[in-house]
């Protein structure tokens, strides 16, 4: 079996599996270990790749590291033999084309359907990350700025330069931007504006599948919610997030009573099969807005992304049945 292709810039490709040692230049250092391995072993199933950083195959100048570990420049990265699929099963990524919000020569924004994943990884082959490399072979570099969960829908930042990642990377962690979104909730919601600060903890189920919960030995996160429109049995809500924490928007409204229309997670089977009835075969949560200042030069940005129209139409009717 051939051995993952290597960078052209780091080390010819070789016809028996052998350990590597990759030194670091400019263009690698900042990036986490998982992501520099996924980059440069293409094609390597990624859980190929966290087992070998889990067992100390991968290290880095002699030592192990987490996952997580960011690279710097002079490091040396031990990477040992890593082997893709049978050449007769190959891996193929199809390359698809998003609707692009904008575009300069740092950052690529679109605007993401809802049921594609922004990445391969737990059972999914290949994300919206890989479909865009795809479709762009001579793109040097693509790197997803956030994420954004498989069944939610809207603004979808992808950084073109590292400088302008790492930029993002620092605006998001202090807090600097705005993210808003729009959900279909279950109930008349009462307040016009409401903080919800309700602590979030991640945990699984006995399945593997991966949860969150409101819980007081949990991280800090704060959604600033706002009515938009009721209808009834059901409340259009605009949601802010002023931290990034897992699954933080269906977590927040469902501990609060109100759970998102078709989560699958989080909200009622039987909701979400009525509104697959009427057309809705997905999670009523869009990324509608963003605010940010422009990584490299500072300048103030502002996105938006109107709603699906399958999400108007269901607006529409329950204007009609109100």
């Amino acid at each position: 079996m051939p051995l993952f292709p290597m960078s052209k810039t780091v080390i010819a490709k070789h016809d028996n599996p052998s350990v590597r040692f990759v030194e670091i230049g400019d263009e690698q250092a900042g990036q986490r270990i998982d992501n520099f391995l996924l980059r440069l072993c293409k094609g390597v199933p990624k859980s190929h790749l966290y087992k070998a950083i889990r067992n100390g195959e991968v290290r880095v100048n002699k030592g192990r590291i987490a996952a997580d570990y960011r690279l710097e420049i002079g490091d040396t990265v031990r990477v040992p033999p890593l082997r893709l699929p049978r050449s007769d099963e190959p891996r193929r990524v199809p390359p698809a084309v998003f609707p692009v919000v904008f575009e300069d020569e740092a950052i690529l924004v679109i605007d993401k359907p809802a049921g594609v994943a922004v990445h391969g990884g737990s059972g999914v082959s290949f994300g919206v990350i890989e479909q865009l490399r795809a479709a762009r072979p001579d793109a040097s570099f693509l790197e997803l700025a956030h994420r954004l969960d498989r069944e939610t829908s809207g603004l979808l930042i992808i950084a073109k330069k590292r400088k302008a990642l790492l930029g993002l990377h620092d605006m998001m962690r202090e807090g600097g931007g705005r993210k808003h979104y729009q959900a279909l909730v279950v109930g008349d919601w009462v307040n016009d504006k409401q903080h919800l600060r309700q602590p979030l903890l991640k945990w699984l189920t006995a399945s593997g599948e991966r949860r969150v919960k409101v819980d007081a030995q949990g991280k800090a996160a704060h959604t600033i919610i706002t009515m938009q429109k009721r209808y009834g049995r059901h409340s259009l809500l605009g949601a802010e997030l002023r931290t990034g924490r897992t699954h933080q928007i269906r977590v927040h409204l469902a501990a609060s009573g109100y759970p998102i229309v078709g989560d699958d997670k989080y909200g009622s089977d039987e909701v979400r099969a009525y509104f697959a009835s009427l057309g809705l075969n997905r999670m009523f949560l869009h990324a509608c807005r963003l605010e940010i200042p422009h990584p490299l030069t500072g300048d103030p940005l502002v996105f938006r992304a109107d709603l699906p129209p399958v999400c108007l139409r269901i607006l529409d009717y329950l204007e009609q049945r109100r």
